[in-house]
């Protein structure tokens, strides 16, 4: 069975993605923020994070998945970014993912969520694991 961190503020979205992934049998942990969810990392070992972009402050997921990239132990689980930054900025991130500087993640989806497409991305980052 995977085990899937998600690491976002938001106590609906988490409880919305905690159903939709474990009625595929997915163990899901969750964190309520950047510093929470590295610790979390460490503790759980996930097999996949799933990250908000918007926490603590505006950018602090891109912080926070920079810091799992630059950990050697860390760095090969991959990265779900959650976001509703293009609404609010414009920001593309079809673009931006997988910059290894800038937004080091494997994949993102945009809320609000669509569970079909959330399992989808879920199942392709952990077969390609």
């Amino acid at each position: 069975m995977a085990r899937i961190l998600i690491i976002d503020d938001d106590p609906d979205i988490v409880e919305a993605m905690r159903v939709v992934l474990e009625s595929k049998d997915y163990k899901v942990v969750s964190a309520k923020s950047g510093a929470e969810g590295l610790k979390k990392i460490k503790l759980e070992k996930p097999d996949l994070v799933i990250l908000d972009v918007m926490m603590e402050t505006m950018d602090k997921g891109f912080e926070v998945a920079r810091e799992i990239r630059n950990d050697k132990n860390y760095k090969h689980i991959p990265i779900l970014m959650l976001t509703a930054i293009k609404d609010k900025i414009g920001m593309d991130f079809k673009k931006e993912a997988g910059d290894e500087t800038w937004l080091p993640v494997d994949d993102y989806v945009e809320k609000p969520l669509k569970p079909q497409e959330l399992l989808e991305k879920v199942e392709k980052l952990l077969k390609a694991k």
